[in-house]
């Protein structure tokens, strides 16, 4: 059995995690979750939702505890290593928030140092598993459009407040998605093309992004803006024998908070997929090779965001 712990309480915990995990009851028990004292003051009545899991604010006392055997990192970005490693070092397999690390060199530390300690550490790139993804990679397994030559992968929104935004990430904590997605389906591209910038503030943010896979014949175009207002398709694919259209299905992040677990769609096959590479030595779903992959990509988008004039 996977025996859990969380390392951060944030709002992906409630909608992205817990939902899943609590119908695998068979497979998986979540047994603490770890926050530190300053998130805790006047956040508590969250941790009533869920009265079978321990929180507690000793990280000890989760690293420590021989039954745990997977560790699920969820903190602010900029501690996804330190906490990822910290759970290495003490034995434990761990699936970590995207993104995965600051950098490619972050990334091949920690998945050298798991190699080390004979432990399995995957990126939780759990949007793979989105049902228009998943939609779009059975329409391709059937064959149905022949050889492939161009899929487009739109990730937009409509938020004008954005003007106000400086600062780099947003390829990181967003644009991260489609990119894993094109990169977990289609594998290495033969080359890549990045046009990534803002429209308000120019070398200073990375609010859009129009990045080019290519791979042989066919190019992958995934696109992300914040000044999209209509309803443009989630994927548009094209083939020698025809086309496809995905239309936007909507997404779990748009929904408005409300008190007690959000029950959502399920994505916890990536936990499916961490019990047997764990007890079964199977594959890793989201392979080291793909993380380092899409890390190279978005360290070149953000460079090209930094040049933007």
């Amino acid at each position: 059995m996977l025996v859990v712990a969380y390392i951060g309480f944030g709002n992906s915990v409630c909608r992205y995690h817990l939902p899943y995990v609590e119908r695998r009851k068979d497979t998986i028990k979540v047994k603490y979750i770890y926050r530190r004292v300053e998130d805790r003051i006047g956040d508590e009545e969250r941790e009533t939702w869920y009265p079978h899991i321990t929180f507690t604010s000793d990280l000890d006392e989760v690293m420590n505890d021989q039954e745990v055997n997977l560790i699920v990192v969820n903190t602010p970005d900029g501690f996804h290593t330190y906490y990822t490693k910290m759970a290495i070092e003490h034995g434990k397999n761990c699936l970590c928030e995207k993104p995965f690390a600051k950098s490619v060199k972050e990334a091949k530390e920690v998945f050298d140092l798991a190699k080390e300690k004979g432990v399995v550490v995957m990126a939780n790139q759990n949007r793979r598993f989105d049902a228009d993804m998943r939609t779009v990679r059975k329409v391709i397994e059937t064959g149905v459009l022949g050889e492939l030559l161009e899929i487009e992968s739109h990730y937009d929104y409509y938020r004008p407040s954005i003007a106000n935004r400086k600062g780099l990430g947003m390829l990181y904590g967003l644009q991260v998605h489609p990119i894993d997605q094109i990169v977990g389906e289609f594998g290495t591209p033969d080359k890549v093309v990045c046009d990534c910038r803002s429209f308000d503030n120019l070398g200073n943010s990375d609010d859009y992004s129009d990045i080019d896979l290519y791979y042989g014949k066919m190019k992958a175009i995934i696109k992300t803006s914040f000044y999209v207002k209509l309803e443009y398709p989630r994927f548009i694919v094209h083939g020698r024998k025809g086309s496809f259209i995905m239309p936007q299905l909507g997404h779990q992040s748009a929904l408005k908070s409300k008190p007690g677990p959000v029950e959502i769609q399920d994505y916890g096959m990536i936990y499916d997929n961490l019990y047997d590479v764990i007890f079964n030595h199977g594959q890793k779903v989201v392979a080291d090779e793909e993380v380092l992959e899409v890390l190279r990509i978005l360290e070149k988008a953000t460079e090209v965001a930094k040049e933007a004039r």
